[in-house]
């Protein structure tokens, strides 16, 4: 990877907040808070790797588990970025654009990298999972969806909106990228209720100095 400079794409000024404090104001790291939803996402971090030379790009942010198990407040790190929802839908089936033979819609992250970001996750103290990470339009709200989404997606460990696009601006600049999340509730049907934006911001903090020592 060349140069030295490492982009992270939040969606929201508190999650982009999170991270910047956890870095400690490190001037090799630009946090951004890119908007919410995939396209957003792929516009700001585009416009970023136009305006200066970067050796990563993260996308990073809280997120939705489909582990029940995993408290609020665990880590998930992305080997695949996945556009969930890009394809084609008939009665009995759903085809990707790589179905289709239209286009894209995973980004498989480097492997090597991953490896090192797990490990040096391992040390906040936090749990920590590795798999597929599911980028949607539309947040799941239902239990029927998010069993839909496993189906097609065997081992999807979170659910954002941001995660492909970014990947998908930063695979145009042939710049790797990568996707970091702290889960704040159980993909499923909403009830805020249960969600604990606070435990998985403070998880996020937590997690966010490991960055400096992968990349």
């Amino acid at each position: 990877m060349a140069g030295n400079k490492i982009l992270i794409v939040t969606a929201v000024d508190q999650e982009r907040d999170a991270v910047h404090k956890g870095l400690g104001d490190n001037p090799r790291f630009d946090v951004i808070a890119g908007g919410v939803g995939l396209a957003d996402a792929a516009v700001s971090t585009a416009l970023a790797l136009h305006d200066d030379e970067y050796k990563a790009v993260v996308s990073s942010g809280i997120a939705g588990g489909f582990d029940l198990s995993a408290a609020a407040g665990s880590i998930v790190i992305a080997s695949v970025m996945v556009s969930a929802d890009a394809g084609s839908e008939t009665k009995d089936a759903f085809f990707s654009l790589e179905d289709l033979n239209l286009g894209r819609c995973r980004y498989t992250c480097d492997a090597f990298y991953v490896e090192q970001l797990l490990k040096k996750a391992e040390t906040v103290g936090r749990a920590v999972d590795t798999g597929p990470v599911l980028t949607t339009m539309t947040a799941t709200g239902s239990e029927a969806t998010a069993q839909k989404l496993l189906q097609r997606f065997p081992g999807a460990k979170a659910e954002a909106m941001e995660g492909y696009g970014v990947a998908a601006a930063a695979r145009r600049k042939n710049i790797p990228a990568f996707e970091l999340r702290s889960i704040s509730n159980t993909v499923g049907p909403r009830d805020r209720e249960n969600w604990n934006i606070r435990e998985a911001l403070t998880a996020l903090e937590q997690v966010s100095p490991i960055l400096q020592e992968v990349f």
